[in-house]
């Protein structure tokens, strides 16, 4: 998203402020959400919740910056945040105890992030959130910190990817 702010400054002003806002929003979220969770291993809802309103300038943004008509880069955004829920809702039906609730809700804001810039993005920022969770779970497991059965903060890896995946140039 970072390497979009100059030419949304120069296609549409209007788009780089509400890009500007919500990445400073994702920023507070973001150390908000990484601290609690690693403390007691939840994202509570006072916090993600509201995160789904803060991110729809992000829509508004897309279709700005498309010239104002383009209902393609709106559903885009839309359909990310939709599809990322719905994977981590799937994960945790498959196994409960792998994924909590709190880790679904989160991924909807994330997946509304990550539409905003393309489908490539929000395939990279998932798959980056699993690969440093698994090297994180490795890395106990080497350690001996941990075991394949110890229970891991997810969110913070969920939020890291997520910011690796947006601030890769598309």
């Amino acid at each position: 998203m970072t390497h979009r702010l100059p030419e949304l400054w120069q296609d549409s002003p209007v788009a780089f402020w509400l890009v500007i806002a919500c990445l400073g929003y994702y920023l507070w979220m973001a150390a908000r959400l990484a601290v609690i969770d690693i403390r007691s291993h939840l994202l509570p809802n006072r916090i993600v919740l509201p995160s789904y309103w803060a991110a729809v300038p992000l829509t508004v943004a897309a279709v700005v910056a498309a010239g104002g008509a383009d209902v393609g880069a709106a559903l885009r955004v839309l359909g990310g945040g939709a599809v990322l829920w719905l994977v981590y809702f799937v994960l945790r039906v498959v196994y409960p105890a792998g994924m909590g609730f709190g880790d679904v809700k989160l991924a909807g804001v994330l997946g509304l992030y990550l539409g905003f810039l393309s489908w490539e993005h929000l395939f990279w920022g998932t798959a980056a959130a699993f690969l440093l969770g698994g090297l994180y779970g490795l890395g106990l497991i080497v350690t001996r910190r941990g075991t394949a059965k110890s229970a891991i903060p997810f969110g913070p890896f969920m939020l890291a990817g997520t910011a690796i995946a947006l601030v890769l140039p598309a």
